[in-house]
């Protein structure tokens, strides 16, 4: 092992192009692309989206459009800035460049945590649906054999963790794109559905009865919106990720490019399929609408197939964040806003104090959550719940500030750019103070909200002691 240089991707205050990153390459174009279509789509996807159309009925399909539109925005300014500036820290580095060290410090340690904590629920679920199969071996054990097996692939070669990714994303588009095909066949007449059991095509019948498209009016619309808009977070980590490939700047382009828009039509488009096969009220409480369309038209051992897709869902987030903790800690300790001795890398360019510096706050999580589920780790989750928007808008802001001086100053290396700037990155900051203003009228998303601008203070207060100790020893 070796150490990096410390000042081996320092961020420059110009544009003039980021310093070689110490981290070894090895991800293909491939692993990326796969990477942006599967990183969101999660168990947020085929289990929560049950708790949305609760409360929107059909129109949850644009509650979806709404919250894929604000997502695809986020994907493209961080694309724009990815391109221009590969970096593994992201958009950290990008707030650092664009706003002050406070910025970087403070969004990197922020996406940190929530990485680290989130990593528990993961672990803990993928562990419950193994011990469902497997009763015999302990939850706790289903938890070590996770975090051991997936700590192992990311301590070793990148390829590793690319190649895990890949194929995870991979039966999660595939399992994606055949309930599509089957839904489709059930809405043209050629598959039955329990809801039309004479055979008859199903039409659009379930998306105008039932209280019609918008049977809560938009009100549930909105309230969908925030009850879905946190299952698009996990798009971040393709950019990250691009650093370590082995030509940054095209490979984030061509993964965001390909990512966006197909990651809203299997979103948009599947929830089109559930509320149309079915009436929207044939939803289950605690049960997977998936599960639930694909029980109404005859697949054998639809709960296990989808249980299946879950615990995939489940491991291939767990992988890919702890990829992406460790990457961004790896990247503060470059800039010096997290100790240096996580600099230590691997002789193939692995950063592995880093990631088991990540996995040890994941297991202090995963203890947590299976000690003090409804105490400890509770106040936890809630205290990152509402992070990914504070992150999501200080990348905004950032790509505000950079995209002027990079067109000012090496427009060449805009190879992708936001689209209608700066309106429409604007229009994404306002509709994040909207979810903001909602999550403050709703009595469930409140806790979240306040906990979590709690913890984005404090930091914040950290950040800024440290800018007030760092002038102070400046002028002494």
């Amino acid at each position: 092992m070796h150490d990096a240089p410390p000042d081996s991707s320092a961020p420059t205050t110009g544009t003039a192009g980021p310093a070689a990153e110490p981290l070894g390459g090895g991800l293909k174009q491939r692993h990326l692309t796969m990477l942006g279509l599967g990183g969101v789509i999660g168990a947020g996807l085929f289990v929560g989206s049950g708790a949305g159309i609760a409360v929107a009925g059909p129109g949850i399909v644009v509650s979806y459009l709404i919250a894929g539109a604000l997502a695809m925005c986020v994907m493209r300014m961080l694309g724009e800035m990815s391109a221009a500036m590969p970096a593994s820290g992201s958009f950290s580095v990008h707030a650092e460049r664009a706003l002050g060290r406070w910025a970087g410090f403070s969004v990197g340690w922020l996406y940190w945590f929530l990485l680290v904590v989130v990593l528990a629920v993961e672990a803990t679920g993928a562990a419950q649906i193994a011990n469902g199969w497997a009763p015999g071996v302990p939850q706790w054990a289903w938890v070590l054999i996770f975090m051991l097996v997936f700590t192992g692939a990311n301590l070793t070669a990148v390829k590793n963790f690319g190649e895990f990714e890949f194929w995870f994303a991979a039966l999660k588009v595939f399992a994606i794109v055949a309930f599509l095909v089957l839904g489709l066949l059930a809405i043209f007449g050629v598959l039955p559905a329990a809801s039309n059991s004479s055979g008859d095509p199903v039409g659009l019948t379930n998306l105008t009865g039932h209280g019609g498209f918008l049977p809560n009016g938009w009100e549930g619309v909105t309230s969908g919106v925030l009850a879905v808009v946190f299952a698009f977070g996990g798009l971040e980590v393709v950019t990250i990720a691009a650093a370590e490939s082995d030509d940054p700047v095209r490979s984030v382009a061509r993964a965001v490019r390909s990512a966006v828009y197909r990651i809203l039509f299997f979103y948009v488009g599947s929830m089109l399929v559930i509320v149309t096969v079915l009436p929207w009220t044939a939803e289950k409480a605690g049960v997977s609408p998936y599960v639930t369309v694909l029980d109404s038209i005859g697949v054998p051992s639809a709960g296990t197939i989808m249980n299946i897709v879950v615990f995939v869902a489940l491991l291939s987030a767990l992988n890919a964040n702890l990829y992406g903790s460790s990457r961004m800690v790896f990247s503060l300790a470059e800039r010096g806003e997290a100790p240096k001795a996580l600099l230590k890398v691997s002789g193939g360019g692995v950063p592995r104090r880093a990631v088991l510096a990540s996995v040890a706050f994941g297991f202090v999580s995963v203890v947590l959550n299976l000690k003090w589920p409804d105490s400890v780790f509770l106040y936890m989750l809630n205290s990152v719940g509402a992070v990914l928007l504070f992150v999501w808008a200080l990348i905004a802001v950032s790509q505000l500030r950079l995209r002027r001086r990079i067109e000012r100053e090496a427009p060449e290396r805009l190879v992708l750019r936001m689209w209608a700037f700066p309106y429409l990155t604007w229009a994404a900051l306002a509709a994040m103070a909207a979810v903001i203003g909602l999550m403050l009228t709703d009595d469930g998303a409140r806790p979240q909200l306040l906990w979590s601008a709690g913890a984005t203070g404090l930091v914040l207060v950290v950040a800024g002691l440290r800018e007030w100790r760092a002038g102070h020893l400046k002028r002494a």
